[in-house]
């Protein structure tokens, strides 16, 4: 069963939507915990996708078209890091997640996902890594490559839990039912609407759920997802959480556990685009896993993250999520029981395709403003009260 609520705090002045990023720097913005203030990083950027933070500063941030570009002193560099693989950028392919491996400092490693070219119209979800010197990526290697197919739908989030272990998500790629043979995304066979676990360097640990089961991808750690384009962990709990989109109403937002079964397309709470048909069997089905927390109508989720850090202490253990049809920043609290409350912040900023918590503690946040020139990477920063 599915508890949760939502309410809404904007601004002092609630009426205003926020119409640019840029306007926002003297705005102070409300909440339930904390007051605070939109201040423009950066912008210039096309599609932005992801945001890295760098130990020396800078800020690495990926651009669907297939760029890798740096912040640098509060600047955007001219020019784009070289080494980036090609990538398949048509409809939602591109350049997409950025992740900085946790030792960079030492290793200098980066880790990139992307949809990869097949040949023709054919793409996948893959994911490469590679040093990071003199603004230039070198002895890049593939560490994954997702056995899927579609026409978009990538998924394509990292998250290192600290323990040695890179966790992948893939979507399920647009894949259509049939009623001849089981979903993709509820066949494991393939890589289709899964979270992944790997080693650092892509092997698949020996203790994977479906390791050594015949018919099953040994790197899957869950399946049943449609399009999960959010992953973190928990900063004190070592938790994984996963949001990822609904068709027409239905995103979720899950605790994602070994070998669980997330449930798409047979369980869910969306209907079909435009008719408004029924997509789902149900709502709830044994064995089975039901999220913690469901938008209807959906907010497309994109990006997360579970804030750690001091410059707002009264948002630690919150999830983040980033929404872009819901142009908006969704704070999640679970109480012990795990009761979702909702807060939505910031209604109207535009397309929230990244939440990053920086070295800072303060709040980035990767807009996809489509055909402004000026799409920005901006953060939160907090205002005393």
């Amino acid at each position: 069963m599915v508890h949760s609520t939502s309410r809404t705090w904007l601004a002092a002045a609630a009426a205003l939507a926020l119409a640019s990023p840029l306007s926002a720097q003297s705005r102070v913005y409300g909440s339930a915990e904390h007051s605070f203030r939109v201040v423009t990083v950066a912008e210039g950027f096309e599609h932005p996708w992801a945001i890295g933070f760098l130990p020396d500063g800078d800020i690495l941030v990926t651009e669907r078209p297939g760029r890798l570009r740096i912040i640098r002193n509060g600047r955007l560099l001219a020019a784009p890091v070289e080494g980036v693989p090609a990538v398949f950028a048509v409809g939602q392919g591109g350049l997409l997640d950025v992740v900085p491996h946790p030792d960079f400092a030492s290793n200098r490693l980066v880790y990139l996902t992307y949809s990869k070219p097949l040949g023709g119209q054919e793409s996948t979800t893959a994911v490469i890594r590679g040093r990071l010197d003199n603004d230039r990526l070198t002895n890049v290697e593939e560490i994954f490559e997702a056995q899927s197919r579609g026409r978009g739908h990538y998924g394509s989030r990292l998250a290192f839990d600290g323990r040695g272990y890179l966790f992948v998500s893939v979507g399920e790629r647009m894949a259509a039912p049939s009623l001849l043979e089981a979903h993709p995304a509820q066949d494991f066979s393939n890589h289709h609407g899964t979270v992944n676990r790997l080693f650092e360097d892509g092997r698949v640990p020996p203790d994977n759920p479906f390791v050594g089961r015949e018919g099953y991808r040994p790197e899957i750690w869950s399946k049943g997802h449609r399009n999960p384009q959010s992953l973190a962990i928990h900063p004190v709990t070592g938790q994984l959480f996963e949001a990822e989109h609904g068709p027409q109403g239905g995103d979720e937002l899950n605790l994602i556990e070994p070998g669980k079964n997330y449930g798409w397309p047979v369980i869910g709470f969306g209907v079909n685009y435009g008719s408004g048909s029924r997509i789902h069997e149900g709502t709830a089905r044994d064995g089975m896993e039901q999220p913690l927390h469901v938008w209807v109508p959906s907010i497309a989720t994109s990006g997360m993250m579970i804030y750690g850090g001091d410059a707002f202490p009264g948002w630690k253990g919150s999830i983040f999520v980033g929404g872009m049809a819901g142009e908006q920043l969704a704070r999640i609290e679970l109480d012990d029981s795990g009761y979702a409350l909702e807060e939505t912040l910031l209604k109207g900023i535009g397309r929230v395709r990244d939440v990053r918590e920086g070295p800072d503690g303060f709040i980035y946040l990767a807009i996809d403003e489509q055909g402004t020139g000026l799409t920005p990477i901006v953060r939160l920063e907090p205002v005393a009260r």
